[in-house]
């Protein structure tokens, strides 16, 4: 049987008891209908895992006890940041969901011209903390224990300029390259910032400047994927050639 994986944002010890934060508490209790002796795995994205067992109950309210920890890592070696063009609704965070199952380290959500989305500071705020409960439910789901980090959405300017140094692609039907030619096998492509667009595509001049700052515009065959498809298409032929899609599950 699965263990229910549960994160708390909270520093964690063995053999320390702590009450699950409501969300989870409510799934385990209303959901689950777990009783006292329920196993359950939690952890606190800081890496590893504790193995778990319910105390109490009340109501909503769930207490465990904390057993030993588990320096359990299920991350892959390729260090993926994704620049993802902001998309509506269900779109987004079905893209946040499966990135963070293909092992996505860290995602900036970009504001792009084409973008159908226009975020107030408040409104953006909110996105950014509904976009992190999304990954954190990701990985609970997945088996990860180091949860990526979504950024606040930004301009594509923005976005350039926190991609780190590695290799940079920019997803284009018309790109110049194909997957195949780039260099995964080296160590420079430890590190691969890919930047997607929204549902319209990037502009040309978006296109521009991603090569400007060093991004190689990269096509995914001959067929034109929707927003949806084509990072998380693009993430995993990048695991599957230079990540962890050939591991077997610690």
């Amino acid at each position: 049987m699965r263990v229910t994986r549960v994160y708390v944002d909270a520093p964690l010890a063995g053999g320390a008891l702590l009450w699950l934060p409501p969300g989870p508490a409510q799934h385990v209790a209303r959901v689950l209908r777990a009783a006292p002796g329920h196993p359950l795995i939690v952890f606190n994205g800081m890496g590893g895992e504790f193995a778990a067992t319910i105390e109490a109950l009340r109501r909503d309210a769930v207490q465990v006890r904390l057993g030993a920890h588990q320096a359990v890592e299920r991350e892959s070696p390729l260090v993926t940041i994704l620049l993802q063009g902001v998309a509506r609704g269900e779109k987004m965070d079905q893209i946040l969901q499966k990135a963070t199952e293909l092992g996505v380290s860290r995602v900036l959500p970009v504001l792009s011209a084409r973008s159908t989305v226009r975020l107030e500071p408040a409104a953006a705020q909110r996105k950014q903390h509904h976009w992190q409960a999304v990954a954190i439910g990701a990985c609970e789901q997945c088996g990860r224990n180091r949860v990526p980090q979504v950024e606040p959405p930004m301009s594509l300017a923005a976005a350039l300029e926190r991609a780190a140094a590695g290799l940079r692609l920019v997803l284009a039907p018309d790109g110049s390259t194909g997957l195949r030619s780039l260099p995964l096998g080296t160590q420079v492509a430890r590190s691969v910032a890919l930047l997607a667009g929204p549902e319209g595509g990037l502009a040309p001049e978006e296109v521009a400047a991603a090569a400007q700052a060093g991004f190689i515009t990269c096509r995914l065959g001959p067929r034109v994927l929707r927003t949806e498809t084509a990072a998380l298409a693009a993430l995993a032929a990048l695991q599957f050639a230079a990540g962890d899609l050939d591991h077997a599950a610690p």
